[in-house]
């Protein structure tokens, strides 16, 4: 990981932060052998997160809190006035050197109490109290922000130990609204400097199912992937999140029969040049998709009159032709990724299943369905189950549900016989599923050298499988010799399981 020097800050890329922040979390929360932390309180320093707007700040703590299973409150701190935040005054009587006097007490800020609530909710003691737009808050606030950075309270009430505190904001360029710590506060932090990263954002992009088109039209135009400048106008701006939110309209658009025009990215895409060269390119990708029929082509059916339209094709078509083709590629590996995870996740509750005792078949195995929900419910309550491990669980689950269903109708035969026997059709149908999405690949490769030869598009297309995470995690059980020989060729050091 290359680092750049901006005068003394340190700037990183999000993928970097985010693994530093985990660092810091399994730092902050080591206990010694009395069970107390090794770092104290005093000395644990909040983290203060700087970068534009949009780049994935608070993804990552969402990421992070799932990783490490703890719990997270986030906020954003300009939604908020001195009294929600710090709490409401009020007279209390108290007695000092024998005489009564009236003093002014708060009642527990909203934030401290939501920390509270969140760990009775969910049985999490420790986690991530975040806080964003930090420096933009309002004058009579900020006094309390600084208070909270230096010494973890809002106003009398102090966060809880095992809480680490998170906080994140936009640069002056970004933001009128933001204001300069002082030294004393700065002192007492550690600041982390964050600047986009497309090749970051990309691996990223993949495991989130970001729409193909946008990827392919990023990988050629990196320039346009996060932008933010004033002109006359005013501010036009483009970022990661828009990007991503994008995405998911044209997923849900083209399941539902919608078409994303001009006026739609534009809604998303706040930078007029861009929105329109990218809403073009969109129609392009489809009209490409239609042209070159790519899921022919890695079935090994192709078209000859493709190829002379390929050589006259400009190189923004081709580099479109080379991100169709890997587009369906990475989606047959991801779907063989969750494929092949459903049933290792099938086989551990069979091996559980085996081990139990009792000697009714459907009893076992519907207790064991029921511990397995009964634990999918309690990580959804802790927040700490993402939306794709969820569906994992709920595909184990209905895996399993069919089987006992297969042993309540065939209650005569021995059900461990049973179950083993369902189970090994599965596994025969997830190899043949396997065997075909190499053969694709093979086609692909096919293609790929008829078409281009050993040209840029070639090189794009290996450094694109280096990439994604579910082709790598693909290749690491497909033996796909051309693949080998031509990360020899173009001297990638990049193997799958060794990234």
């Amino acid at each position: 990981m290359k680092w750049k020097i901006k005068e003394t800050e340190r700037i990183m890329n999000i993928w970097r932060a985010k693994e530093e922040i985990k660092d810091t979390v399994q730092a902050y929360l080591w206990k010694d052998a009395w069970g107390n932390y090794e770092i104290p309180a005093i000395r644990q320093r909040p983290l203060l997160l700087i970068g534009p707007p949009g780049v994935g700040k608070t993804q990552i703590m969402e990421q992070v809190a799932r990783e490490c299973k703890i719990g997270l409150v986030a906020y954003t701190i300009t939604h908020h006035t001195r009294q929600s935040a710090v709490g409401l005054p009020m007279i209390e009587k108290r007695q000092y050197g024998g005489r009564e006097y009236s003093v002014t007490e708060y009642t527990m800020s909203e934030i401290v109490g939501a920390v509270y609530d969140k760990m009775e909710a969910t049985g999490l003691k420790e986690g991530i109290l975040f806080i964003d737009e930090i420096n933009c808050v309002s004058e009579t606030l900020a006094p309390a922000m600084l208070q909270f950075l230096q010494c973890k309270t809002f106003g009398t009430h102090r966060i809880p130990d095992g809480w680490l505190i998170i906080a994140a904001g936009n640069p002056p360029e970004y933001n009128k609204s933001v204001r300069e710590f002082d030294v004393v506060t700065l002192d007492r932090i550690r600041r982390m400097d964050i600047e986009p990263d497309f090749g970051v954002w990309k691996e990223y992009a993949y495991q989130e199912k970001i729409h193909p088109a946008i990827v392919s039209y990023l990988n050629i135009k990196k320039q346009n992937f996060c932008q933010i400048e004033t002109t006359v106008d005013g501010r036009r701006f483009v970022t990661p999140r828009g990007w991503e939110d994008l995405s998911h309209l044209i997923l849900v658009y083209e399941k539902t029969g919608k078409k994303v025009d001009r006026e739609v990215v534009a809604q998303y895409i706040q930078h007029p040049k861009i929105a329109k060269d990218f809403a073009n390119y969109l129609l392009l990708y489809e009209k490409y998709q239609k042209d070159y029929q790519v899921e022919e082509i890695l079935s090994g059916k192709v078209n000859n009159a493709v190829y002379p339209k390929i050589e006259r094709a400009a190189f923004d078509e081709r580099l479109s032709l080379t991100g169709l083709l890997l587009a369906k590629l990475n989606g047959n590996f991801e779907g063989m990724y969750w494929q092949e995870r459903v049933i290792k996740g099938v086989r551990e509750v069979l091996q559980q299943f085996e081990e139990a005792e009792g000697a009714d078949g459907i009893e076992k195995l519907s207790s064991l369905l029921n511990q397995r929900e009964r634990e999918r419910k309690q990580l959804i309550k802790q927040e700490v189950l993402g939306r794709r491990e969820d569906m994992l669980r709920k595909k184990i689950l209905g895996k399993l549900e069919e089987y006992r269903t297969g042993l309540m109708k065939d209650r005569k035969g021995d059900a461990w016989s049973r179950l083993k026997e369902m189970f090994s059709e599965d596994a025969g149908a997830y190899e043949e599923d396997f065997a075909k999405a190499g053969q694709k690949l093979e086609h692909g490769f096919d293609f790929m050298e008829a078409a281009f030869g050993d040209s840029q598009e070639m090189v794009i297309f290996v450094t694109e499988l280096n990439t994604n995470p579910f082709a790598m995690h693909f290749l690491k059980e497909y033996e796909c010799e051309r693949y080998f020989e031509y990360n020899r060729n173009l001297l990638f050091d990049v193997l799958p399981g060794e990234r």
